[in-house]
């Protein structure tokens, strides 16, 4: 497999790693700060890097989710979403996205799971991994990967379903 040049792999990977970073920590600021420092570290070891061990996507999912680790371990606080702070934020202009009630409605469920959880609808659904890269990029089993995202879809679907109960009681 061919190794490609750093600047292919920042081309290629950005928006992913963005996007992977902003759907775990619903924090545009933040996601734009753990993706610098993502591709900083990556820059900095690239020279490592084996494109025989892994894809570099997981290569950089790995950096960017031990990033994400240390700053929440750092920063405790930091993990918890409120919901509230969503609805101040679609009337700023720098999340014109939270104005479609669709986007609002995702974010809203997001929120609803623990941040673990999160992460793997992140790593499965906006970063579009298969579940065998998911599973090497979190050191668990393919079966663990699958049974925790089944649940998870589970739990929202649950979600999903008594939002409508309480619409059709109010």
């Amino acid at each position: 497999m061919n190794k490609l040049s750093f600047e292919e792999a920042y081309n290629d990977n950005f928006s992913y790693i963005y996007n992977f970073l902003y759907a775990h920590t619903l924090h545009r600021e933040l996601a734009e700060d753990l993706t610098s420092q993502t591709f900083l570290k990556a820059y900095e070891h690239y020279n490592s890097y084996d494109p025989e061990r892994s894809s570099v996507r997981t290569w950089l999912c790995r950096i960017a989710r031990n990033l994400m680790i240390d700053h929440f371990r750092a920063n405790p606080a930091s993990r918890q979403v409120a919901l509230e702070d969503a609805e101040e934020l679609i009337h700023t202009d720098e999340y014109q996205i939270l104005k479609d009630s669709t986007n609002r409605e995702v974010y809203r469920l997001l929120s609803l799971l623990d941040p673990d959880e999160r992460e793997l609808i992140s790593l499965r659904y906006f970063s579009d991994m298969a579940v065998s890269d998911i599973a090497e990029t979190l050191g668990i089993t393919l079966n663990a990967a699958s049974k925790r995202i089944r649940r998870i879809l589970a739990k929202l679907y649950s979600f999903l379903e008594t939002d409508s109960i309480n619409d059709l009681l109010d």
